[in-house]
């Protein structure tokens, strides 16, 4: 009889976000006239900007003619959206990033899991604890783990506790790591890096052979210019670092489904038999065997975005969910409760109230104030009596339910 791959039988009950679903539909089933407002998955609410809507009804119309058809594109994304990322987010910035650096993809999310397939299986991997749980999961699903402890914790890798305590900057391993993962704007406690703090990663990955995940899909969130949008603005980086983008949050591209990771050319790994390896070309290999490249129509969107008209489009509708995460860290401070992020991401972490567990406290605001956010402790043993935010959603169900915390916490 065929076998499966016993490593999913390592991983916890449920991911987090369909057992919040799974609970939300529990107390919708048996509260069904409960007007329920969902601050918990980092889903947009927002229509499309106008000029991407525009690019892709254009494209679309090219495909209803033969002369202007478009079929099988390059694996690795057309020029048209290649080029303007190269230029506007990265050489723009003095940022050293050539478009055949760049590799467009239907997901950030489908890309740190697909990455697994062109590194080893005997890394040893550090990841800051809270986390974006996918980082975890796919590993665990490649077999690069052991089994989960109580709290949740894997065999075989580094956990690098981000808190209160130590501002959620973590410390540097104390023993040398193989890949390290990191995220900033960070997913989920929405605090921000440094360039100092960044550098301070890419000085220890070189100086051990390291690889650095970096996962940069909030970066548009961030509006103090001296903050770093890319690790690349870090002396060293091509030399140790993947970059991972999405369109998901910036323009809307949730459901439309497109992304972007960079792979320098300066990155370098070496097989078992001391030979030099191009991680570039291993990519490039892996996405032209295994994917056929994103969608036309939504590459002109995405695309689109880099016009004049669409960079300001862009903005406002960031300026839209950045307003939402101010409203919701200052409602939240005026009920007494501790909030951290907010300011250069679109999430609010705060600190549960009257030392609350985290699923607990997920329990209380469903049930008396009908909302629903996502329990620290889904991301890692080290985000108990945490919870998270998302300012992802309607002005009006924002307000409102800044005004449901008031009876939450009373």
């Amino acid at each position: 009889m065929f076998q499966i791959n016993e490593n999913y039988l390592k991983l916890k009950a449920g991911y987090l976000f369909p057992e919040i679903g799974r609970r939300v539909a529990a107390f919708s089933d048996a509260h069904p006239d409960a007007q329920i407002i969902k601050l918990g998955i980092g889903d947009v609410t927002e229509p499309l900007p106008a000029a991407v809507v525009a690019g892709m009804h254009a494209a679309v119309d090219e495909l209803a003619s033969r002369d202007s058809f478009h079929g099988y594109g390059p694996e690795q994304g057309y020029a048209f959206l290649r080029d303007p990322i190269a230029e506007q987010d990265y050489q723009a910035r003095g940022v050293n990033v050539s478009a055949d650096e760049i590799f467009v993809s239907d997901g950030s999310k489908c890309d740190t899991g697909n990455i697994l397939d062109i590194l080893g299986a005997n890394n040893s991997i550090a990841i800051t604890d809270p986390v974006y749980p996918v980082y975890v999961d796919t590993n665990v699903m490649a077999g690069h783990t052991g089994e989960a402890d109580d709290a949740g914790r894997y065999d075989k890798l580094v956990y690098l506790p981000v808190t209160a305590d130590n501002n959620f900057v973590a410390e540097l391993p104390t023993s040398p790591v193989d890949i390290i993962y990191l995220c900033y704007p960070n997913n989920p406690t929405g605090t921000v890096a440094t360039k100092e703090t960044l550098q301070k990663w890419v000085d220890y990955a070189r100086e051990h052979g390291s690889l650095i995940m970096f996962d940069a899909a909030y970066e548009a969130f961030v509006s103090d210019p001296s903050l770093p949008r890319s690790i690349y603005e870090v002396d060293g980086a091509r030399e140790c670092a993947i970059e991972f983008r999405s369109f998901s949050k910036n323009i809307g591209f949730t459901g439309v489904r497109c992304a972007f990771t960079v792979v320098p050319k300066d990155l370098k790994a070496t097989a078992s038999c001391g030979t030099e390896v191009s991680l570039h070309q291993l990519w490039n290999r892996r996405q032209s065997t295994k994917f056929n490249g994103a969608s036309y129509v939504v590459q002109k969107g995405a695309a689109a975005a880099y016009t004049p008209e669409g960079r300001a489009q862009m903005k406002s509708l960031i300026d839209f969910y950045m307003t939402n995460a101010k409203l919701l860290r200052e409602g939240l401070e005026a009920v007494g409760i501790t909030v951290y992020g907010g300011e250069h991401a679109p999430y609010v972490w705060l600190q549960t109230p009257d030392g609350m567990g985290s699923w607990d406290f997920f329990d209380r605001l469903l049930d008396k104030g009908h909302l629903v956010g996502t329990p620290g402790s889904g991301f890692g043993a080290a985000g108990e009596g945490y919870f998270r935010l998302s300012a992802f959603n309607s002005r009006e169900n924002v307000e409102t339910a800044i005004e449901r915390f008031k009876s939450v916490v009373s």
